[in-house]
């Protein structure tokens, strides 16, 4: 049997890169386990049992309901597809109101504009009420 003794130089080089080695495998944990969690809509009802072309209309109109509530997304029809293939037509309409509803119950473009405004006026009160503060501060005898 052969034991292997260590110098001091080497369990402290050892030692150094165990914890380096325990963050890089917590963060590529953590990365796999964020993105086993991004589905897209039509691939969740394809894993539930939907027709490809209702799946297929469903995210296509999930798109465009949000664009048309005022997120930056893009409108996408394939009219061809939609006049000639009932389930994607279906799809494709389900999908646009549900998402045109869920944009808009969430505020859409017009609600993130207005908490801007309102984080920028907060910011502005603060700084004056600050400069109100250092003002009287120097006051002081």
């Amino acid at each position: 049997m052969i034991a292997h003794v260590l110098l001091p130089a080497q369990a402290t080089s050892r030692r150094s890169k165990l914890p380096h080695r325990r963050s890089m495998l917590l963060v590529v944990l953590l990365a796999g386990l964020s993105l086993a969690g991004c589905q897209s809509s039509g691939q969740r009802l394809l894993a539930e049992g939907y027709p490809p072309e209702y799946a297929d209309g469903f995210e296509a109109g999930c798109g465009s309901g949000r664009q048309a509530a005022g997120a930056l997304a893009e409108f996408r029809k394939d009219v061809p597809r939609y006049l000639s293939q009932p389930l994607y037509a279906e799809g494709w309409n389900d999908g646009y109101r549900q998402c045109q509803a869920t944009q808009e119950a969430s505020g859409g473009l017009s609600a993130w504009r207005s908490n801007a405004l309102e984080r920028q006026r907060d910011r502005e009160w603060r700084h004056h009420v600050d400069q109100a503060k250092a003002q009287a501060f120097r006051r002081k005898p």
